[in-house]
C-alpha cells in the first residue's frame, strides 16, 4: 500500500491547523496600511470574502468572513485563490449567503432614528443572544454579567457565547478588563464575538438624536470603524461582522455607508434597562461597563429565574452568528 499520499494528506491538515491557530491568538502591534478591501478568496473547500488588507511587521494580511457562517479570521493571502472585487461586486457574488441575506435586512430596516438593523433571531430552541456594550466609563467592569452567565452555564453549555459591543475609547481606558475577559475566553469559560461600537462614542447631553451621536456633524465614519478594528487586532480581539450604532441611532444614509464597509448592524428588541422583556429568540441589551446597574441586576434575576430550563437545556445563550445565520438561511 502506497502511504505516501496519506502522510501528504496529514501533514497539509496539520499545517493548515497550525497556520490558523497561529494567527488565531495573534496581536498585530505594528499595523500598517489598513483598509477596505474586497473578494473572493478561496482556500478548498471553503469560499471567504474578503473585507480589509493590511501589513504587520512586513507580512500581508487578510480580514475575511465565511458567508455561510459569518464566522470571520485573519489570515495571509498566499493561501488564498484570489479575485478582487469592490464591494457591489462582492455582494452580488455572495447575495444567496445568510451573510449578504443580513446586509440587505438590515438595509430594508434603515429608516428608523433608534434601533435600525438586526433585533432578533429565530433560535432552534428556546433562549436569547446577549449582548453587552462597552461604552467608555470611568467604572470598571461589571464583572458579575461573566461571572453568573458561567455559574449559571457551566454544566450546560461551555464556553457561554456572549457579545461585547467595544468601543477604541474603553479599550484604551480599561486594559486590565480587556486581558480578564481575555483570560475567561482563553480558559474557556465564555466565547467572544466582538461587535465594533465606533472608536469614540460621541454623545451630546443637548443636541437632538438627528444629530447626536454618530450623526454629529463633521464625523469621520472611517476614523470610528477602522481604527477600532485595528485596536482590536492590536489587542489580540478579532472583528466580527457586526457593528452596534452608538445610543442605537442612525439615519438611511449611516446605515448605507456602513453597510458598505461590509458590516451587519445590531439592535435590540430586549434592552432590559428600559424595560423591555425578552422572547424567544430576543437579542438583549444590557451594558457591561458599569453605568447601567439596573440592566445588569435585570439580567441576574433572568438568569436566575431560568436556572431550572437552563439546567434542562431548555434556556440556553446563543451565538450571535449563529442566531443571524439561522434567520437568513434558506430565506430570499
Amino acid at each position: 500500500m502506497n502511504t505516501k499520499p496519506l502522510k501528504y494528506l496529514l501533514t497539509i491538515f496539520i499545517l493548515t491547523c497550525a497556520h490558523q491557530l497561529t494567527n488565531a491568538q495573534a496581536n498585530y502591534r505594528k499595523i500598517e496600511n489598513y483598509k477596505t478591501f474586497y473578494g473572493w478568496a478561496h482556500h478548498y473547500p471553503q469560499d471567504w470574502m474578503i473585507l480589509r488588507q493590511f501589513e504587520n511587521e512586513g507580512k500581508s494580511y487578510y480580514l475575511l468572513v465565511n458567508p455561510q457562517t459569518l464566522e470571520t479570521k485573519i489570515d495571509e493571502p498566499d493561501f488564498y485563490q484570489v479575485k478582487l472585487m469592490s464591494i457591489a461586486e462582492a455582494r452580488t457574488f455572495f447575495k444567496n449567503t445568510p451573510y449578504q441575506k443580513a446586509l440587505r435586512r438590515a438595509e430594508k430596516q434603515s429608516i428608523a432614528l433608534q434601533d435600525a438593523g438586526i433585533e432578533s433571531g429565530i433560535p432552534k430552541e428556546t433562549g436569547i443572544s446577549l449582548t453587552a456594550d462597552l461604552c467608555p466609563s470611568h467604572r470598571p467592569l461589571d464583572k458579575r454579567i461573566f461571572t453568573d452567565i458561567f455559574t449559571e452555564f457551566q454544566k450546560v453549555e461551555r464556553p457561554v457565547p456572549v457579545a461585547l459591543s467595544v468601543t477604541g475609547v474603553w479599550m484604551r481606558q480599561h486594559p486590565q478588563d480587556l486581558e480578564w475577559l481575555k483570560q475567561m475566553q482563553a480558559k474557556h469559560e465564555i466565547y467572544i464575538t466582538w461587535i465594533n461600537h465606533s472608536f469614540n462614542h460621541h454623545v451630546s447631553l443637548k443636541a437632538p438624536l438627528k444629530e447626536n451621536f454618530l450623526l454629529e456633524p463633521g464625523t469621520d465614519m472611517n476614523y470610528e470603524i477602522l481604527e477600532t478594528e485595528k485596536a482590536m487586532l492590536k489587542n489580540g480581539l478579532l472583528p466580527s461582522v457586526f457593528f452596534r450604532f452608538p445610543g442605537l441611532v442612525s439615519d438611511q444614509q449611516l446605515v448605507y455607508k456602513l453597510t458598505d464597509y461590509g458590516l451587519i448592524p445590531i439592535g435590540t428588541d430586549a434592552w432590559l434597562a428600559k424595560g423591555q422583556q425578552p422572547q424567544s429568540g430576543s437579542i438583549v441589551l444590557i451594558h457591561g461597563n458599569g453605568n447601567e446597574p439596573v440592566g445588569v441586576n435585570d439580567f441576574i434575576k433572568l438568569l436566575q429565574s431560568k436556572a431550572g430550563s437552563i439546567a434542562k437545556k431548555q434556556w440556553l445563550l446563543y451565538d450571535l452568528r449563529e442566531t443571524v445565520e439561522d434567520e437568513f438561511e434558506g430565506s430570499n
